[in-house]
């Protein structure tokens, strides 16, 4: 990509269904750390590592704040590749116990004209051994990972919390962090799982089996009363984090969206933001929250961290604008935190509730 205009790549592979131009763009991706002049060039071009940005969170030094988000790598194989595009960690998954195809395709619809993605994938996976298979070749590569975890489609709600044991299990030595996806609304009764009573066990089984920090990760189709509740069980019971949001459901945000599966990339932007700042006010001095969810530039992703972020992650708008977005994101970030007298981006999580 370094070597050509992001939108020449983009015009051939708009011209495909979405999920083969993301099998073809995957195949690229685990191809490029095998060719390290290609590979150094966009890292030169594309990475940003500087002072200003760089944060030590759960041990782990993170060299940018700009994180590419789960659904994007479900098996854990572009990793090495992902610093190419400039993120500064990844997250990996949604990962189940078991491996699943998914839902029936089509399952992924680009809304061009919304600069937005509609997906109904279901949480399609090689699970958790190829995984694991797959972050243990990564033993020395240091570089922040995520690891987004959840059940199986035909795990019965009752028995969701052997799933995640499974997984907790698994992965218990793997990654920089773990995150419960209880959010998803491509699983049947997933998003039921956002209770009180399982928050807490979820996360008492996972506190019992490893040391590494656990996030949860939030629906924003939920009133911002709610969501800090949740949240506030979710810190009590041991969470090291919150990640608001995952995708919507709320179709009236454009006449061309489909009566199913989850909304991401533009469409979800304001109500994201909503959701997030509600959620900021409350545990920005409490707990470490990611925002992800139609941050489309330096300004947005700014505001969320105002709000209360230490980090943000993009994937929909990725697809769009390319890596060049997560380079402009990051030089703009240096540039707004210092315009309103920051030192460092650390200084300015939060701000917007400290005036």
């Amino acid at each position: 990509m370094s070597f050509f205009r992001y939108e020449t790549l983009k015009s051939l592979l708009f011209r495909l269904d979405p999920e083969t131009a993301h099998t073809l763009a995957g195949i690229g991706l685990r191809a490029l750390p095998w060719c390290p002049p290609a590979y150094e060039a966009m890292v030169d071009r594309y990475f940003v590592d500087h002072p200003f940005l760089r944060q030590n969170l759960w041990g782990r030094t993170f060299r940018n704040p700009v994180g590419l988000a789960a659904g994007f790598d479900k098996n854990g194989d572009f990793v090495r590749a992902t610093p190419a595009l400039g993120f500064g960690f990844t997250e990996v998954g949604t990962v189940t116990p078991r491996p699943q195809p998914g839902n029936p395709k089509p399952r992924l619809f680009r809304l061009v004209q919304d600069r937005s993605i509609q997906n109904a994938m279901g949480f399609n996976n090689k699970g958790a051994y190829h995984m694991a298979k797959r972050l243990r070749k990564l033993r020395f590569f240091d570089y922040p990972v995520g690891i987004n975890v959840g059940k199986n489609k035909n795990t019965p709600e009752r028995e969701a919390i052997r799933d995640y044991e499974t997984l907790f299990k698994t992965f218990r030595d793997y990654g920089t962090y773990l995150v419960i996806n209880i959010s998803s609304p491509n699983t049947p009764g997933l998003r039921d799982l956002q209770n009180e009573a399982f928050i807490r066990e979820v996360f008492r089984i996972g506190r019992s089996i490893t040391d590494k920090p656990i996030l949860l990760k939030i629906a924003p189709d939920m009133e911002a009363a709610q969501a800090v509740d949740l949240c506030g069980t979710a810190v009590e019971a041991g969470a090291a984090g919150i990640i608001a949001t995952n995708t919507t459901v709320d179709y009236t945000l454009t006449p061309r969206a489909k009566d199913f599966g989850g909304i991401s990339g533009a469409l979800l932007t304001e109500k994201s933001r909503e959701l997030f700042a509600a959620i900021g006010r409350e545990f920005h001095d409490k707990t470490l929250l990611i925002s992800v969810g139609g941050i489309d530039g330096p300004e947005e992703a700014y505001r969320r961290i105002r709000m209360g972020a230490s980090l943000v992650q993009i994937y929909s708008l990725l697809i769009y604008e390319g890596p060049a977005l997560v380079r402009r994101i990051n030089e703009g970030l240096i540039r707004l935190a210092r315009a309103d007298g920051f030192a460092h981006i650390s200084e300015a999580v939060g701000a917007e509730w400290k005036i």
